[in-house]
């Protein structure tokens, strides 16, 4: 006698294929769901912390940015003070003009009013003098500069900046405040360009506090921040720290190789993220205990419980669904399936000849396939104008940073008296602000991309006039080919701020144009301090472009560029660290039909 094999008797069991298809089908289901449930809720804490950690790393790093975009601000005022003839006329010249003194507290009082988290500024030179805020207040007589750290530092360091760390500031008689230090040397041109004075910025802690504060995770998280020895730059609880009422695992904060420090056990526990910069040498930290990271823990358990029943129940209808629909509608959708996934949505619908579930499902797919057609269609069309949006969205930036020190360039001359060089830059000003704004044109002729450049080196050496000189030659025969407006600038002010600022003597820029190969080129060349090859191998990455002074970057303009005119085109650099950059922009001499793609 023949013996049935087990599964064969199982399904005797059942009335209807439909029946034992079902059964199957739920009990696969079950078993699945409960596994991946039990899993998953096994992983929970796991993964929440995890994405906590993930998180507050993402959030410390961006404070690092905010503050090293704050001090690099400090950095700029600390420049164009201590590079003020009137300050270098007032410290090293003894026939001095006597309203420079006055002008240089001016600029004192103007920065002291527009800045509340400057405390103290002023200029000091190693003959003696002197001038502090507004000049009013009485310097410590008790007070031995060359035991200020700010002060030695600024005289005899080889970075044009020094930043200290958290300290007392004795320099105002009757004074002791807690503040960070922003000093610049001053150099003496008559003396061989010693450094001869030193500029200081004395920084109460509202700004970096509000950095610090913002974006703390959790209701008991806390950022601090440390220098390169671990000293304590600022704290929240800082005064609890120095009367030794509240400790920092600082020592295991300084050693770690990682962004993240996990110190206690459990709940108990605290996540240290840290991050460190680059600029001014200080680890910013982020504290905030684990029982608070995890404390959603049981909440996100309780919703895979749900999920999991809820699939449970959506899985089982359609066990019970496709159960019952084996039959030939199947195989004719089957084939009409087909034939949609080669890509062939122009073929005959399929033939609903039922009202039960299957036909149901046939018209539906039916639909779907013209819904997917047309969607397909839509999509090529949403992309062309997803191309052009993003064009245009890059065309429209524009760099406040530099309209902000333009401004207070002019504010500056207005009170030197400068009329003339007030009118000059204003109108350079205005000229650019009408092509940066104007929207009538997306491309414009080279020769109006020059002109519009020659207004903004004619700013800049005004702004720069003992840094920088500039010459334009361009060939006449290039003049007339269409360009993509907004290129050349960013360029030049990518060579000036990174190339010619930091040179120590005037630098030369050149801007020089000419035809190659059918094709138009236009060359920026600095002699400024150039590149390294790690630094010019990543210079058009995107994370790149200078957020902290608000530019569009090397990355925009490359991006444009090859958005507008392909692959084949746009920016190639070539430096050597010491000698300067060279910007080659190469772009078709031959545009037939290119003001199509805007």
């Amino acid at each position: 006698m023949k013996r049935n094999r087990p599964a064969a008797v199982i399904m005797e069991k059942f009335k209807s294929i439909q029946s034992a298809i079902f059964a199957a089908a739920s009990i696969l289901i079950l078993g699945a769901v409960a596994v991946v449930t039990i899993v998953s809720m096994s992983f929970t804490r796991n993964t929440i912390f995890e994405n906590s950690s993930l998180y507050t790393q993402t959030i410390i790093q961006q404070m690092n940015q905010n503050i090293d975009s704050y001090i690099d601000y400090m950095e700029n005022i600390a420049y164009l003070v201590s590079s003020n003839e009137d300050v270098q006329s007032y410290l090293f010249d003894d026939t001095a003009d006597a309203q420079a003194r006055e002008r240089i507290l001016g600029q004192f009082v103007t920065i002291l009013e527009s800045r509340g988290d400057i405390l103290n500024l002023g200029i000091i030179g190693t003959n003696g003098r002197m001038l502090i805020n507004n000049g009013s207040e009485s310097v410590n007589p008790d007070l031995d500069l060359d035991t200020q750290k700010w002060y030695t530092d600024a005289l005899n360091s080889n970075s044009s900046v020094s930043l200290t760390s958290s300290h007392v500031q004795h320099i105002i008689s009757g004074e002791r405040p807690w503040v960070i230090t922003l000093s610049r040397g001053i150099r003496n041109p008559s003396d061989g360009g010693a450094k001869e004075g030193v500029f200081f910025i004395d920084l109460n802690y509202n700004a970096i506090s509000a950095l610090c504060d913002e974006n703390i995770t959790g209701n008991q998280g806390y950022a601090f921040i440390l220098d390169q020895e671990g000293n304590i730059v600022y704290h929240p609880q800082q005064q609890q720290l120095y009367n030794e009422l509240q400790t920092e695992n600082i020592d295991l904060i300084m050693e770690a190789d990682s962004d993240t420090v996990l110190t206690g056990n459990g709940n108990s526990g605290k996540l240290y993220s840290i991050s460190r910069s680059e600029k001014t040498g200080w680890t910013v930290v982020d504290c905030v205990s684990v029982k608070e990271l995890l404390k959603k823990s049981n909440q996100a358990q309780s919703i895979y419980a749900l999920t999991s029943v809820a699939l449970v129940i959506v899985a089982l209808f359609f066990s019970s669904f496709i159960s019952g629909s084996i039959t030939l509608p199947i195989q004719r959708l089957r084939d009409s399936m087909a034939r949609v996934q080669e890509g062939d949505f122009d073929g005959p619908d399929v033939e609903v000849d039922s009202e039960n579930e299957i036909g149901s499902l046939t018209r539906s797919f039916n639909m779907m396939t013209h819904r997917i057609h047309e969607l397909m269609e839509q999509n090529v069309r949403d992309q062309e104008e997803k191309r052009k949006s993003e064009l245009k969205a890059l065309q429209s930036q524009i760099n406040p940073h530099f309209l902000y020190n333009t401004l207070d360039s002019i504010i500056w001359m207005a009170e030197g008296k400068k009329n003339e060089e007030v009118v000059l830059m204003t109108a350079s000003l205005a000229r650019l602000l009408r092509q940066s704004i104007s929207n009538e044109d997306e491309v414009v002729p080279i020769a109006q991309e020059i002109e519009y450049a020659r207004g903004y080196l004619t700013i800049q050496k005004m702004r720069y006039k003992d840094k920088m000189e500039f010459q334009i030659d361009v060939d006449p025969s290039i003049l007339h080919i269409n360009l993509i407006k907004l290129v050349l600038q960013p360029i030049i002010e990518n060579a000036i701020y990174h190339g010619l600022k930091y040179k120590e003597s005037k630098g030369l820029l050149q801007v020089k144009g000419y035809m190659k190969d059918g094709n138009a080129v236009l060359q920026v060349i600095d002699n400024g301090v150039g590149m390294d090859a790690d630094t010019l191998a990543h210079i058009y990455d995107k994370h790149k472009v200078n957020y902290q002074s608000n530019g569009v970057g090397v990355y925009n303009v490359q991006k444009r560029l090859q958005l507008y005119y392909g692959s084949d085109y746009g920016i190639v650099y070539e430096s050597e660290k010491g000698k300067g950059t060279t910007a080659t922009i190469t772009i078709p001499g031959i545009q037939e039909g290119a003001s199509e793609k805007i």
